[in-house]
């Protein structure tokens, strides 16, 4: 992965503030770049330094196999939270509807710059083609 890649996505996290969270998805919309896979494995690899637990799945689960950390980060940070955190088997998910962050226009600016370094160090997007190639044998011929 390109260290202009993972340099922008911790950027776009370091961004979130306490109580609030993206998901994968959302970090990579923001960006204009990657995906979700692209950025968890960033966030896997390289995220031990930024507040991790705010980046989550889509669902509203925790960062994988971080459950109970993440937790003790959303109880400080006082992060809406559904269902049961304690007992022998906690169900619980980050409350999606309430905690996801919505950027300000200054924080949007922000955003936009670090899109910008980083759209810049990769060049423009490549055009998808508008229709699969013709197969050339094997497959059905």
């Amino acid at each position: 992965m390109r260290a202009e890649y993972v340099e922008a996505v911790l950027d776009v996290v370091e961004l979130i503030p306490a109580g609030r969270v993206l998901s994968y998805g959302d970090v990579a919309a923001l960006l204009e770049r990657g995906g979700p896979r692209q950025v968890g494995s960033v966030m896997s690899h390289h995220g031990s330094a930024v507040p991790w637990w705010r980046v989550i799945r889509a669902g509203g689960q925790p960062p994988s196999c971080h459950d109970a950390g993440a937790l003790v980060h959303y109880r400080e940070e006082a992060t809406e939270l559904r269902g049961d955190t304690g007992g022998g088997h906690p169900s619980w998910r980050v409350h999606m509807a309430a905690a996801r962050w919505n950027p300000t226009e200054t924080d949007f600016d922000r955003i936009d710059a670090i899109a910008a370094r980083l759209h810049a160090a990769e060049g423009p997007l490549q055009p998808r083609p508008a229709e699969m190639s013709e197969p050339r044998g094997g497959l059905g011929a």
